[in-house]
């Protein structure tokens, strides 16, 4: 391993250039929500009442408006500024302030919002995107229900279409079809972007089920009483997040004007004739879900930052937190002058700046495509970037979870007191891996993925249909390489192919043991299908047998995916000291994958038990070597002053 020449650059210099490879293309925006978050001290609130709380955040959104963010999210002609990659950056930087802001933000202007704008036409951007920008319209994503989470296709709730009067009836069945969780529903939302199954008949049909659309419902008058045929309850207190309402919505013969259909996957005739121009209900359902992207991207950066947040407090306490004295000196070590202290966090800090920058590149791609002319994007680039978008989320916000919580932890009983933040911290984060999609469902859905190639053929199968389609084509499952890296196939070129035989720092090596990983996962999880299949085996057992291994499959592939971007971002840095204390930071953050992954690694022979030894004393020797850097690597997360303004850390 190098050395980091720690003489040239002073550390404000070092800390600088690093984050400017963290802040990325956005970074003009990030300092301005920063700026933002120190001159309001928009920083989690104690001894707040649930009203005050809420009222605060609507307070503080309203601020937002004059700074443009919400109006980079919607097209130039339909009222906005058209800068998604700001709108989604200036909500993620939020997260290094309130959570309950950043997560009514984001309802606001990226899950009712992106609802108007992406899945509306002319005439819902007409009547709403000004004033949803403005907060004159405040919405709400009504999808989720008590029965029905993330199987969004078999929701309950209807919207059937009265020809005679020209409204569409929306109903909650049965007491399962309640709205639940919903952000903004309890008190603020005026208007909810709800999902229901359309109901139909042309003249002379007899009524058609057509699948999941989503409805614009209006659900309180302007003084906030719910409208009639509308019961709005509130969720109260939760593990976290006071400042956000969530709440739940029942709906009773509530009608709408057919326009309010949001039109633009399909539509329905004043006589009741449906139409659309995708013929097939699956492929609908699941290019209206596509579109609605944005904010499984925004929860999984916003996540990102908050875990920052908690490593930055953690690392920083524990460079003045003083405890026993070493053989022969009078003065006590700091906390993280201990290798278990080091290893604790920095094997942390390193994931923490591996999937910053991939999710920087996932918001790059995100805005290009909702940018675009829409005739000019390439529905697989859509359906690739569905994929990268689930396994960073799950992957982000599972780590953000592990930071906060293994950081409350290492600052003791400093990190449970309220007024340091870490426990608060870590109660908002807790819902980021199940909300936007349950981590294990996405980890699934990215092993699923992989396993068709995106294949055409499958988008009408359920489960026991994608199950037999794969078993069928198992001879042509191969591990599906990141597009077009040219740095990352020379370095490949570069390494031995073996990488038993390989030096370990070599990225190279390190690119070939996580593909090799995924690689293997991927045919074997085919060919326990494909045998299945041989035997008869029942489909519906076939998938639950397997879960575990896509869900392994899911894993490899983040993790893969978050190295090759990294080793591809670092080849770009130019500055020497800045690209060598990346490197060691990037062999930490793979050193400790696969020291967490060892297990499978032995038992699947492909690293010997030697190799396995060099592993653990990797990520020893590499601890060592970012010690001295501790204060500089936090402190590139630009975590704004107020945010680390906490007792355990200021009164030293």
């Amino acid at each position: 391993m190098t050395d980091i020449d720690a003489s040239a650059p002073t550390s404000n210099d070092l800390t600088a250039a690093l984050r400017d490879v963290l802040d990325g293309r956005w970074a003009a925006t990030r300092n301005v929500v920063r700026d933002l978050i120190d001159e309001e001290s928009l920083v989690p609130r104690s001894g707040v009442s649930l009203d005050e709380y809420r009222a605060l955040m609507l307070e503080q959104m309203a601020a937002m408006v004059p700074l443009g963010f919400p109006a980079d999210g919607f097209r130039p002609e339909h009222g906005g500024s058209g800068d998604v990659g700001a709108a989604v950056t200036a909500i993620e930087t939020l997260g290094y302030g309130d959570l309950s802001l950043m997560v009514k933000a984001g309802v606001q202007w990226g899950l009712f919002g992106g609802a108007v704008e992406n899945l509306g036409t002319d005439r819902h951007h007409e009547k709403y995107v000004r004033g949803l920008i403005d907060l004159d319209v405040v919405g709400c994503f009504a999808m989720t229900e008590t029965g029905h989470g993330s199987n969004v296709q078999a929701l309950e709730t209807t919207a059937t279409y009265d020809a005679a009067t020209g409204e569409f009836v929306i109903d909650s069945p049965s007491p399962s079809a309640r709205k639940d969780y919903i952000g903004g529903a309890a008190e603020h939302a005026a208007y909810a972007a709800v999902f229901a199954q359309l109901i139909t008949a042309g003249p002379g049909e007899e009524p058609t089920g057509r699948g999941v659309h989503c409805f614009v419902v209006p659900i309180r008058d302007a003084d906030g009483a719910d409208l009639p045929g509308v019961t709005t309850s509130d969720c109260g207190y939760k593990g976290g997040l006071p400042g956000v309402d969530n709440g739940r919505i029942m709906f009773d013969g509530v009608r709408i004007p057919r326009e309010d259909l949001l039109n633009r996957y399909a539509d329905v005739a004043a006589d009741g004739t449906y139409s659309s121009p995708i013929e097939s209900d699956n492929r609908r359902f699941f290019t209206m879900l596509g579109t609605l992207i944005r904010g499984r991207v925004t929860v999984g950066a916003a996540a990102g930052a908050a875990g920052r947040l908690g490593l930055a407090l953690a690392v920083n306490y524990a460079l003045v937190r003083r405890q026993f004295s070493a053989p022969g000196q009078d003065s006590e070590l700091v906390l993280m002058d201990y290798r278990a202290h080091q290893r604790r966090l920095l094997p942390l800090v390193a994931r923490a700046y591996a999937f910053g920058l991939a999710q920087n590149e996932v918001v790059a791609e995100l805005h290009e495509l909702q940018t675009a002319d829409p005739s000019d994007v390439d529905p697989d680039a859509i359906r690739k970037l569905e994929v990268k978008a689930a396994a960073i989320k799950a992957g982000h916000t599972e780590l953000a979870s592990r930071a906060i919580s293994e950081a409350r932890e290492a600052c003791g009983g400093a990190g449970y007191l309220d007024e340091n933040r870490l426990s608060r911290l870590r109660g908002d984060i807790d819902v980021f891996t199940t909300f936007e999609g349950d981590n294990l469902i996405l980890r699934q859905l990215v092993a699923k993925q992989l396993l068709t190639a995106y294949a055409d053929d499958v988008s009408d199968l359920d489960a026991v249909g994608w199950i037999r389609f794969v078993a069928s084509t198992v001879k042509d499952i191969a591990l599906e390489k990141t597009a077009a890296r040219q740095v990352v196939q020379t370095l490949l070129d570069d390494s031995d192919e073996d990488p038993e035989n390989s030096e370990l720092s070599h990225p190279g090596t390190q690119l070939r043991l996580l593909r090799n990983r995924e690689d293997h996962l991927l045919r074997t999880a085919a060919n326990r299908m494909r045998r299945a299949k041989d035997e008869d085996a029942d489909a519906q057992e076939v998938f639950t047998s397997t879960q575990d291994h896509l869900i392994k499959v899911g894993d490899a592939h983040i993790e893969r995916i978050v190295l090759e971007i990294v080793v591809d971002v670092i080849g770009k840095v130019t500055d020497t000291q800045t690209r060598t204390l990346l490197k060691r930071v990037r062999d930490l953050f793979v050193y400790s994958l696969l020291e967490d992954d060892l297990g499978w690694f032995l038992m699947h022979r492909h690293v010997s038990v030697e190799r396995a030894k060099a592993i653990r004393r990797g990520v020893n020797e590499l601890c060592g070597t970012l010690r001295p850097h501790a204060a500089e690597l936090v402190g590139a997360f630009g975590v704004p002053a107020v945010a680390l303004d906490v007792p355990m850390i200021e009164h030293r």
